[in-house]
């Protein structure tokens, strides 16, 4: 699939591994994606600017997110549930690493390779089911934003919805953007 892919769809591939990186994620999820366009200068990216995307805003909403994420486990400690010790019942019924699908926050084993989540393969998938039934010969970063915005279940789409992005106008003006 990857060879179909425009300069700018695999420089999104890219600067979301950069992202991932840069946040120090085992993972490169919706939201490393949605960073990456973030910094390119694409019409696609411009399209995301009218609807008050920036990179900084969206990379400190993302941060928001995984603090939260980080002060449910502190919660659910206050509680007496030490997520520390499920983990290690869990390795001890069904194997080491059991629960390893990736670890939010852990970097993977190799440095040279960051897996992605199942989330951002499905973005993957539906950016090229997109560019199909728009007749397109390539995938463009155009198609990898409309694959994020019809997944709609990742992190940023979380983003996305808290930032009050009217997802159906983006979604028209992308098609429109792509079909021209």
């Amino acid at each position: 699939m990857f060879e179909r892919f425009t300069a700018d769809a695999r420089q999104v591939v890219v600067l979301a591994q950069e992202e991932a990186r840069a946040l120090r994620h085992g993972h490169i999820g919706t939201e490393h994606l949605l960073l990456a366009q973030l910094r390119l200068d694409t019409p696609t990216t411009a399209v995301l600017r009218r609807h008050g995307l920036d990179h900084d805003e969206v990379a400190e909403a993302v941060a928001a997110h995984l603090r939260t994420a980080e002060l449910d486990a502190e919660a659910l400690r206050t509680l007496g549930i030490d997520l520390d010790a499920v983990r290690d019942v869990a390795e001890a019924t069904f194997g080491p690493g059991a629960l390893d699908a990736p670890r939010r926050g852990r970097l993977p084993r190799s440095p040279a390779h960051i897996p992605f989540t199942s989330r951002a393969k499905k973005v993957l998938e539906l950016s090229l089911r997109e560019a199909l039934a728009m007749r397109a010969r390539t995938i463009t970063d155009g198609h990898i934003v409309l694959g994020l915005l019809r997944e709609g279940q990742g992190l940023a789409a979380k983003v996305l919805h808290d930032r009050g992005v009217d997802l159906s106008a983006v979604r028209d003006e992308l098609r429109l953007l792509l079909d021209s």
